[in-house]
């Protein structure tokens, strides 16, 4: 149904009236609110059942809303970090794509080019990461939707670009930049394994808050698996920008997330290690 819904959204002329309605900030903004009352919690049995939710993950408590189910936590010690400091792992569970960062600051998605200085509104930026590798951590609405950071270290200040709200999924990029045009926020994480790492949120289909716990704070002191923030409804993705020379991904990973494809994380589990 998500599919037929989606094809129909970007790839009829009819869909496409409808999208640029959908992805503006207010609607995002209204549906966040109805997702937020009571009668909401109608859409949570159906969602669980649809998406094979095994709800032994989670915290045993009632949820007050489809956006308070959607923020479940889970028990703890299920999604920790390896305890080697050197050891990268994941942010968040995902669907995990890896590209390098060439020498004009570019990077390909499927059909689309993306330029890093439009992605970060940022030339300095840019340049900086230039030659590095840009990970894209693609979350769906199975997934566990809270992201940790991945290393200790010290955190630089927010900064948010507002856009619109395209879905992540793969038809959306066939058809539009989604990645220059939807709505973002990132900071600077002066990691202590793995150089100054570029970590970004970025909003998605009808997800109208990108909660970051730290937005309002610089030179905090973080730890690796600290909790960031979460997404509220829907498809969203965390992006992680490293500094060439900084990290070595493992092979098995590599394999299997490059040239296009993607491969199934969760948040904690090993990715590489450093340099």
């Amino acid at each position: 149904m998500q599919d037929k819904i989606l094809y129909f959204l970007y790839k009829t002329l009819p869909g496409r009236l409808v999208l640029k309605l959908l992805i503006q900030p207010p609607v995002s903004r209204l549906a966040g609110r109805l997702l937020d009352s009571r009668i909401s919690t109608v859409l949570i049995k159906p969602f669980i059942r649809l998406n094979n939710i095994d709800l032994d993950e989670y915290e045993d408590r009632t949820y007050l809303s489809y956006n308070d189910f959607f923020t479940r936590k889970v028990k703890p010690g299920r999604r920790s970090f390896e305890a080697t400091p050197d050891v990268l792992c994941s942010p968040c569970d995902s669907k995990l794509s890896i590209y390098d960062i060439t020498d004009k600051s570019r990077f390909k998605i499927k059909n689309t080019t993306y330029s890093l200085e439009q992605l970060l509104k940022s030339k300095k930026a840019a340049a900086h990461y230039q030659g590095g590798r840009l990970m894209i951590f693609r979350l769906t609405v199975d997934d566990y939707h809270r992201y940790a950071f991945v290393d200790d270290g010290t955190l630089g200040k927010t900064r948010r670009i507002d856009g619109v709200f395209h879905t992540v999924m793969p038809i959306a990029g066939d058809s539009y930049p989604v990645y220059h045009e939807n709505t973002r926020e990132y900071s600077i994480l002066k990691s202590e394994n793995f150089g100054n790492i570029l970590m970004m949120e970025v909003g998605a289909l009808l997800v109208g808050r990108i909660v970051n716990n730290f937005k309002s704070y610089s030179g905090l002191k973080i730890r690796r698996g600290q909790e960031k923030g979460r997404f509220e409804f829907g498809g969203s993705t965390v992006i992680l920008i490293f500094e060439p020379g900084k990290i070595i991904i493992d092979k098995d990973i590599l394999d299997a997330a490059t040239n296009g494809r993607e491969c199934i994380i969760k948040q904690g589990q090993r990715i590489g290690q450093k340099a």
